[in-house]
């Protein structure tokens, strides 16, 4: 049996950090109010686009794996965050990685999208459709927050993660998933705006409104990851004690503490990087295994679970077995260009750009966000 092993895996995060404190001076909050809230006391703001910082982030994982850009046959780029539709960002990656032979899909499950990439690469290396293949999992969210509504402005950063995904004979990589999608709710987290159905109605075409119920988000992003997870677990004949490493997506502190007490695994073994980065939505996933590499915690052989939540409400848990390397074959050069600005000062322009209610005087898409209830 054909299996896909994670073979190369890299990170890129923009170097401007904007913390709680810099929140405070245009929002009514304070460090104490989001921290506790959230888990969160900084985050990041990207200087460059998304397909910049995915381009780095697969260069630095094919170095990992050991391989050139020849050698792709396909980039998944999971997101929300494109810098166009039409043409599609996963082929902006290509082109900037000059990888000729590959194709490439964008696929968005929005805070899902790396887990449904890796499922879905995954299932198309078993059928021998593809050999060596990118998942990347991306955002940009700084540059169509509504910086005027503490509730979501608090929550989110930017940043990019890659894997590079090889066939193997050896029992490695996802063992086993669990997608889903809790459609009845789908309207609990929703951009108004996007789409052809707005066009011609009280909403333009481009001029977004953002829906976000905090709390009904959070009882259905509980029951659904640790559900998944528990159902995973059970599908590959494993519980919660086989379980090496948790590496979940990273949409607040209290929601990660209440799937691991509700799927049975303690803290200790969680991955946490929220308090530092936020919810990057796609990439708190991938940015997370990166760093759990990076510090150690991922061992030859070890077992970890990824449960994920996100619009939709789609949801999903994938049980993956890491193989025997766990240090880079080769690194890569790719760099971003230097960052001129602050983080505040990047934040500070998008918002001179929009008006009291989050939208752009200028023509820019600025989202606004309904009030979380919670």
């Amino acid at each position: 049996m054909t299996f896909a092993a994670i073979t190369g895996w890299g990170k890129c995060m923009p170097p401007a950090v904007l913390s709680n404190a810099d929140l405070s001076t245009f929002l009514e909050t304070s460090d104490e109010w989001i921290t506790s809230r959230t888990g969160m006391r900084e985050r990041r703001v990207s200087h460059v686009s998304a397909i910049e910082m995915s381009t780095v982030a697969s260069a630095r994982a094919l170095a990992c794996a050991g391989l050139t850009a020849d050698d792709v046959d396909l980039i998944i780029y999971g997101g929300v965050s494109n810098d166009e539709l039409v043409p599609n960002s996963a082929s902006g990656v290509q082109v900037a990685l000059g990888a000729t032979r590959a194709a490439s899909i964008d696929l968005n499950t929005a805070c899902t999208s790396f887990a449904y990439g890796l499922a879905t690469a995954t299932a198309m290396i078993r059928t021998g459709m593809v050999r060596n293949v990118i998942v990347i999992g991306v955002e940009l969210i700084s540059r169509y927050m509504d910086w005027s509504n503490r509730n979501v402005a608090v929550l989110f950063g930017d940043g990019a993660a890659a894997v590079v995904l090889q066939p193997t004979e050896r029992e490695e990589g996802l063992l086993g998933s669990v997608l889903g999608c809790d459609a009845e709710a789908r309207a609990s987290l929703r951009v108004r705006g996007f789409g052809c159905v707005y066009s011609g109605r009280d909403i333009s075409f481009g001029d977004t409104i953002w829906d976000f119920d905090g709390a009904v988000i959070f009882k259905r992003a509980v029951h659904a990851m640790a559900e998944s997870s528990v159902r995973v677990l059970k599908e590959c004949g494993m519980t919660a004690d086989d379980v090496d490493l948790v590496v979940p997506h990273q949409a607040n502190l209290r929601i990660i503490e209440s799937v691991a007490k509700y799927a049975g695994v303690p803290m200790e073994k969680v991955m946490l990087t929220v308090q530092k980065y936020g919810n990057m939505s796609a990439a708190t996933v991938p940015v997370a295994l990166v760093e759990a590499l990076e510090e150690g915690r991922v061992t030859p052989g070890c077992r970890i679970l990824i449960p994920a939540f996100g619009g939709g409400l789609t949801y999903c848990a994938l049980l993956v077995r890491w193989g025997e390397r766990i240090t880079p074959l080769g690194l890569s050069d790719r760099e971003l260009p230097p960052c001129t600005q602050t983080a505040l000062e990047m934040v500070n322009e998008v918002r001179g750009r929009q008006d009291p209610h989050g939208r752009s005087s200028a023509g820019l898409m600025a989202p606004r966000f309904a009030e979380s209830s919670r």
